[in-house]
């Protein structure tokens, strides 16, 4: 099952550079704040939160709709990053989307993407992405090869790397990268099944020092707060708060759980 899912989203990313989709034509600064370090000295917990507007789990998550406003609501509510969908198969993102929000706004974002090939690099590069999402099981699986060189490109752009892991042998694996930040990714790609105890089970006798991002299914305060307890320092937030309809408040509530 994993290999169908996990090469469906491969498959999706090849068919969208073969569709043109990362041909952009643009330069855009990116972020002039650094995220690792708004980590480090943010008294309240730190977001990612995520503009996206569908996800193969959930299908439709909001009717489509300016992403730059709805970026807006979610930094007036104290979200410190955000993460945009570029890959248009599935999540119905798109490079123009995250070109909007780069556009309106002054924080560190990440383009978010099933990233395979150094061309959707050059285009995080171009449109303004602070950081670029890369997945560690696409390596252990052998759907691509040697993730130092993939990583070194990413850094050669100016691009930070968020590196994604599930397992706590792709976990150890992540740490022998040049990864700037561990995401882990509290659902299974597998069966597409949220666990929030994944955080705890990877992060279990991990006492070193990278920055340690919480992904998916957090949904409350608490949640946070027991992430925060798991060793995470940083929560990547989108379905619960794109489905909101008060994104500015439920973006404040999740802020302010501790």
């Amino acid at each position: 099952m994993a290999e169908n899912i996990l090469r469906k989203l491969v498959n999706n990313s090849q068919m969208a550079i073969d569709d043109g989709t990362y041909d952009v034509d643009c330069n855009l600064e990116k972020s002039s704040k650094d995220f690792k370090q708004i980590i480090k000295t943010n008294p309240h917990a730190t977001l990612l939160t995520e503009v996206k507007f569908s996800s193969p789990s959930l299908g439709k998550i909001r009717t489509q709709s300016d992403p730059a406003n709805i970026a807006k609501q979610m930094i007036r509510g104290g979200s410190k990053a955000l993460s945009v969908l570029t890959q248009p198969h599935l999540f119905h993102g798109s490079p123009e989307y995250f070109m909007k929000v780069r556009n309106a706004v002054d924080v560190p974002l990440l383009m978010k993407d099933i990233m395979i090939d150094k061309i959707q690099i050059d285009t995080a590069k171009k449109i303004g992405a602070d950081y670029m999402l890369v997945i560690q099981s696409l390596f252990d699986q052998k759907f691509l090869s040697d993730i130092d060189e993939f990583i070194s490109y990413g850094h050669k752009q100016g691009l930070e790397i968020l590196l994604e892991v599930h397992t706590k042998d792709e976990f150890t694996n992540a740490l022998k990268t040049e990864a700037d930040i561990i995401g882990i990714n509290n659902r299974n790609l597998d069966t597409l099944d949220i666990d929030l105890k994944t955080t705890e089970t990877v992060l279990q006798g991990y006492d070193e020092s990278r920055i340690i991002l919480s992904e998916s299914g957090i949904q409350t305060p608490e949640d946070i707060q027991y992430l925060k307890k798991c060793g995470a320092d940083a929560f990547l937030i989108g379905s619960s708060i794109m489905k909101s309809d008060n994104i500015e408040e439920q973006v404040k509530k999740l802020v302010n759980a501790y």
